[in-house]
Formats: C-alpha cells, sequence, structure tokens
C-alpha cells in the first residue's frame, strides 16, 4: 500500500524484515519442539537456536538465483547457522512456514483493527450523546419523511460497528490456526508428527487445523477479508450520509476546517467533505479485496500458488487500508460539526407536511376507512407541496377533515413531541454495553 494510506504500526507488519521474522519465529519454535521431541539432535538444535540469523540482501541474491523466497531464506540462515543448520527447516514444507507466519501476522493485524473500531465507536458514542436531543428532519428517498432526534443517525452507526467488532472477535479463533503437517499434510517425515505440530502451534498462540494440505484451507482467510469488507461498507454508508448532509442544499453537517486548509485551488469559498469521499472511495478496494479472497479458496488438489500472488498484495493492503480508514473515521466523527441552527431551520421547510401520517391516523381513529382518510389528509398535503404554503392552514380550513377533528385536536397533532418522545429509549438500547 503506498504511503498515503499507511499508517507506522499496520504496515510495519508487513515489512520485508517483518516477514523473514515471522518465518524465523515459525522456524526456530519447531526446531525447538523438535527437540524437545528427540526429533533432532540437541547440540544441533541449540547451535541453530544460538546462530539463526537472516540477511535480507542476501536472501534476494539467492533468491535472484533458485526463484524460491523460502528456499533463499533457509539457505541463508544455514549459512549463518554452520554444519548444524541442516536439520533448519527439517522435514518441513514451505507452507508449513509461511501459512503459519500469515496467521501470527493476521493476529497482529486483528488486533491492531480492533482497537482501531474502539476508537470509532467511542467517537460516535459521543456525538450521538450530544446531539440526542437536536430533532432534526429524518428523510426516506432523499425526500423529507418525518423528524428524528439527529443523534440517532451516530447511535445507528454506533450499533452497525458494534456488530462489526463481534464479527471479528467471532473470528479470531478461527484465524488463530496454523500448520506444521509436511508436504501434503499428512505426516509423512518422522521427524514431523502431529504431536509436534500441537507443541509448535501452542507455543505460538495458535492451533492446529484439523485437516490440512499443502496450505491451511483459504476460507480461513476469506472470513477474515470478508469481514474487513463488510466493515468497509458500514463506513462507506456512513461517509455517504456525511457527503449529504454536507450539501449545500441541506447544510446540516460540515467537516472540520482547518485555519490554513484550502478547500479547492480555484474556488476559496469551498468546504468539501474530502475525509467522507476518501472513505467512499478506499472502501471499494477492501471490498474488492473481499473478492478475491473469495476466489483464493478454490485451489487445485492439495494445492496451487494462484492463491499465493493474491495473498501477497490483499494481506497487507487490506489491513492497512481497514487500519487508515478506521483512523480517517474516527477523526471525521470527532471533528464532526452539527449545524444546529440548519437543523432546526430544515424542519420548516415544508410547513409542517411532515405531520400528515399523525393526521391521517387520527382520522382513522375517528371511524374513516384508511382509503377514505388517506385521500382527505393528500389533497391539502400535495397543494401546501406544489404552492409552497403552510399546511395547518390549509388542514384547519378543510371543512371535509373539520367534521371530524376540531381546531384544538389538529393543533395538538401538529406538535413535535411524538418524533422525540422514544429516542432516549433508542439511543439507550443503540449504546448499550
Amino acid at each position: 500500500m503506498i504511503g498515503r494510506y499507511s499508517r507506522e504500526r499496520m504496515a510495519s507488519i508487513w515489512t520485508l524484515e517483518n516477514q523473514y521474522a515471522s518465518w524465523l519465529k515459525v522456524e526456530l519454535a519447531v526446531v525447538r519442539c523438535q527437540s524437545e521431541l528427540g526429533l533432532i539432535p540437541k547440540a544441533e538444535a541449540q547451535e541453530i537456536l544460538s546462530k539463526a540469523s537472516f540477511d535480507a540482501s542476501r536472501i534476494k541474491l539467492i533468491e535472484d538465483e533458485v526463484h524460491h523466497d523460502v528456499v533463499a531464506f533457509v539457505t541463508n540462515v544455514e549459512e549463518n547457522v554452520g554444519e548444524a543448520g541442516r536439520f533448519f527447516h527439517f522435514g518441513l514444507t514451505s507452507s508449513d512456514v509461511l501459512d503459519t507466519s500469515l496467521s501470527l501476522r493476521l493476529l497482529e493485524a486483528h488486533g491492531i483493527i480492533l482497537e482501531g473500531l474502539d476508537g470509532l465507536l467511542d467517537a460516535l458514542r459521543q456525538k450521538a450523546e450530544e446531539n440526542a436531543s437536536l430533532l432534526g428532519m429524518g428523510r426516506s428517498h432523499g425526500i423529507h419523511a418525518e423528524p428524528t432526534p439527529f443523534g440517532l443517525r451516530f447511535a445507528s452507526f454506533h450499533a452497525e460497528f458494534k456488530r462489526n467488532r463481534k464479527r471479528l472477535e467471532n473470528l479470531r479463533d478461527n484465524l488463530a490456526t496454523g500448520k506444521i503437517s509436511g508436504p501434503v499434510g499428512n505426516f509423512s517425515s518422522k521427524s514431523v508428527t502431529p504431536e509436534l505440530e500441537e507443541k509448535v502451534l501452542g507455543s505460538l498462540g495458535l492451533k492446529p487445523t484439523p485437516v490440512s494440505t499443502q496450505v491451511l484451507p483459504r476460507d480461513i482467510h476469506a472470513e477474515f477479508f470478508l469481514a474487513l469488507s463488510l466493515m468497509a461498507t458500514s463506513l462507506e454508508r456512513m461517509a455517504v450520509e456525511i457527503r449529504h448532509l454536507s450539501r449545500t442544499e441541506v447544510g446540516e453537517a460540515e467537516e472540520a476546517f482547518g485555519d490554513h486548509q484550502k478547500g479547492s485551488s480555484a474556488m476559496p469559498h469551498k468546504k468539501n467533505p474530502i475525509s467522507a469521499e476518501n472513505i467512499s472511495g478506499l472502501a471499494r478496494l477492501v471490498r474488492a479485496y473481499g473478492e478475491a479472497s473469495l476466489d483464493d479458496v478454490v485451489l487445485w488438489h492439495e494445492r496451487d500458488i494462484s492463491h499465493s500472488s493474491v495473498e501477497r498484495v490483499i494481506a497487507p493492503d487490506a489491513t492497512i487500508l481497514t487500519d487508515y480508514l478506521l483512523a480517517r473515521a474516527t477523526s471525521l466523527i470527532r471533528g464532526l460539526v452539527v449545524k444546529r441552527d440548519k437543523v432546526e431551520k430544515n424542519l420548516e421547510l415544508t410547513g409542517g407536511l411532515y405531520n400528515s401520517q399523525g393526521l391521517l391516523l387520527a382520522l382513522v381513529e375517528k371511524g374513516l376507512s384508511r382509503t377514505q382518510a388517506y385521500h382527505l389528509v393528500q389533497s391539502p398535503a400535495l397543494l401546501a407541496k406544489d404552492l409552497g404554503v403552510d399546511f395547518k392552514t390549509l388542514v384547519l380550513e378543510s371543512q371535509e377533515i373539520r367534521k371530524y377533528l376540531n381546531p384544538v385536536e389538529i393543533e395538538d397533532l401538529f406538535s413535535d413531541g411524538r418524533f422525540s418522545k422514544w429516542g432516549p429509549a433508542i439511543m439507550s438500547r443503540a449504546l448499550d454495553k
């Protein structure tokens, strides 16, 4: 991933140096456990454990010749260890190291993403509570519908990201899986046994998959990347809402804007929703990585390498981007300016048309059929909309409606209290920890 969208802690997981370090960690765990189980000589094992190291530049030179990254790595370590190095990578296949180390790095990334989610959840909770009592216009199909507490927008996002967090928590057990089972997963070497696999993986905080081929089953990884894809989609849903609220014609929210910030090279008045738009764009990439991870599940027989090139891209990119997206979304929400005066002004745009449902239901309670009541309300409602006049005035002037409702009852129906009555209960339900 390019540096523009990378944060150091997550990006460091996917450096070449850290890749080799994680490979060495797995290899040395195997050596240690093979020695303890009497599968390789203890003296040679101790020699490996004390001398094993790698040089990334030397590995590159070897790989240019042998065209195999793990062979190049093993060769370089063996060079540094000396004669005892013949028991390094003893009985293993490349994927024992690659897949197990990938699990370790994905788990580290998983932990960072959970931390990022917690930061976003905290920001959403705060923004929801700040705007809990502000009544704003609710919209469906982009059209004014009925008022609703403005803070419920953020409470809705909070509830959604709690679900995203739970998904990530639930898949961790599957992600914490490795394999030390040899060339096709059948423990054909006497130096690689089910007991060794349990011992090695346990020392690394992992567990064996019940059945492996040459590789771990890729549905394990796909579950993780799909969870990231879904979370990116949730981030985009939130970003799109903020983009809509930021439109000049709506103007109910505005991204934070620095003292020296510029919105346009040509138009000095511009304050654009650039963070929300950035989130919308990058979410497309994370979703695409989820689809690619599904394709990786389907491999020929005990293994092919069609998944390998894909994972070299999507594992770092999906986790780095998700980390970046969460940080940017958290900053966006914390700095978001809610334009309370514009929220309140927008409520008045349609002259009380949003009370049409309350009027409809009141007429039904008076004995009219729903069809009759709908017709009586729709006529003045559409007239008020077309002429831009006050809806309540037309209702009070309607002789047909006045047959069933007196002026006091109509005035009561045009009260906004019912739109916020259950706001605290909904808010509590959404923000409940």
